[in-house]
């Protein structure tokens, strides 16, 4: 298994972003380039990649695709197909987005995000994504939500059964899936099915940590790691049986520092559970 991160500082070229990671102590890290970038500018980041052995975890394509909007739900599609055109030159491992949701906000609730039509509508949406850019070696994937489908191990793989696409993958996102005081309390068993069901079509996960506040009624915060209830060890065991080289990768921390402690916390955890999570240095 391979932790990363967001790297700091100028990554203009491969040689810097190469060291950013290494001052880091990853060996995964987030795509380091734009998809507007051209062959030559993808090629020399993607060799240096296998030059200092980091793996490309994934290309983000954050965008509505279910967006109300026609104009803009075409502009979301577009958006998606790139970003995973990009991951298939540089050879990351996936391309991760949201479904998106119905409502006025692009990664929020809505009653809309349940119903039978919205399921098609995905379903014919990420066959659209795939079947236009025809990766062969990486993968277009759904990161898990609390409230908007794939918000289960269940709802996964019915998605999984249903878009029926060699290149469709799995992103994990376990605090995600922590939507409930049952869960919270459970987690661990959460993390095992999740990996034991679906496990092979894994891709890249991200890791953070939960927080249930005691206010009254539910509220369930997204925490640095190491300042909530996650069951890290049984996750840090479950993603290493899996594959070594899986990339399990921290987010939506506020400053460099916060990533360092993140980093600390889970090689901590990593230790103690007897999982490898090698620190590399310049």
């Amino acid at each position: 298994m391979r932790l990363g991160g967001p790297v700091y500082g100028s990554v203009s070229t491969p040689e810097e972003w190469r060291d950013a990671v290494a001052r880091a102590g990853y060996r995964a890290a987030y795509c380091p380039v734009a998809n507007t970038a051209s062959d030559a500018e993808i090629e020399a980041y993607a060799e240096m990649a296998r030059q200092a052995d980091i793996v490309i975890a994934e290309t983000g394509a954050w965008s509505n695709p279910m967006h109300a909007d026609p104009v803009k739900r075409r502009e979301a599609l577009a958006y998606c197909q790139a970003q995973l055109a990009l991951a298939e030159r540089i050879g990351a491992c996936c391309c991760v987005n949201i479904v998106g949701s119905r409502g006025a906000v692009w990664d929020g609730p809505d009653a809309g995000n349940y119903s039978g039509e919205t399921f098609d509508w995905i379903v014919e949406t990420t066959r659209a994504i795939i079947d236009a850019v025809k990766p062969t070696r990486t993968f277009y994937t759904l990161e898990t939500m609390p409230w908007m489908l794939p918000d289960s191990v269940d709802s996964y793989a019915r998605l999984l059964r249903a878009i029926d696409r060699p290149q469709f993958g799995v992103h994990f996102d376990p605090a995600n899936l922590v939507c409930s005081p049952a869960l919270y309390y459970q987690n661990g068993d959460l993390i095992r099915d999740f990996c034991a069901r679906l496990g092979p079509h894994i891709k890249s996960c991200h890791v953070k940590d939960i927080a249930l506040d005691p206010r009254f009624m539910v509220h369930l915060d997204e925490v640095r790691p190491g300042l909530g209830s996650l069951d890290m060890a049984t996750l840090l065991r479950e993603l290493h049986a899996l594959d070594a080289d899986l990339p399990l990768m921290l987010e939506h921390l506020p400053a460099e520092a916060d990533y360092a402690l993140a980093a600390d916390y889970v090689r901590g955890v990593a230790r103690e559970a007897g999982v490898p999570l090698e620190k590399t240095n310049l």
